[in-house]
């Protein structure tokens, strides 16, 4: 008598942590995703372009040389690297970038020219495991004051692509 006791006690307990675990799993998965992942694609000389990415928002938080650090890799938007595909080879800020996927990272300055980083291993978790040997091609660029863009976005013109963040436009020129 005692351990059929037992086992209802034990089942009781156990449907009401799974039910409860479906109802916070469903209360998780109907709010906002913080960076939904988004892309953009386009075509670019005759080369198709895609662009996946992460798109955070600024949130009112200073991000550049704040919640990113000046002079460090960033990944160019959030969760896993940005990834940057071509199918055919391109030139960038006037540097081949042969036809492939890479994973696309900056590295910003208070003041000056950015480097943009086209990575060989384009499938990574941020910029925690980037080897710097693994680079295709990096490139300087010179970013543009903008009005407020308060989540990153990705746009792709006719003559290149550029990363839009806060008050910052990241241009790229392709060819």
């Amino acid at each position: 008598m005692k351990t059929s006791f037992q086992i209802k006690l034990l089942s009781f307990f156990l449907c009401a942590f799974l039910i409860s675990s479906v109802a916070m799993a469903q209360k998780k998965a109907s709010g906002p995703i913080p960076s939904p992942r988004d892309s953009v694609s386009g075509v670019i000389k005759g080369a198709h372009i895609k662009i996946w990415y992460g798109s955070p928002s600024v949130k009112g938080r200073k991000i550049f040389g704040g919640l990113e650090p000046y002079g460090k890799v960033y990944r160019a938007g959030a969760n896993e690297a940005t990834i940057f595909t071509t199918d055919k080879d391109i030139t960038v800020e006037g540097q081949p970038l042969p036809a492939g996927s890479y994973a696309f990272f900056v590295i910003p300055v208070a003041t000056g020219k950015w480097t943009v980083i086209f990575n060989k291993t384009a499938v990574q978790w941020g910029a925690f495991k980037y080897d710097q040997a693994q680079d295709q091609l990096r490139v300087m660029v010179t970013p543009k004051k903008v009005k407020l863009t308060e989540r990153l976005v990705y746009k792709i013109t006719k003559s290149g692509f550029s990363m839009n963040w806060d008050k910052t436009s990241v241009p790229v020129l392709v060819k």
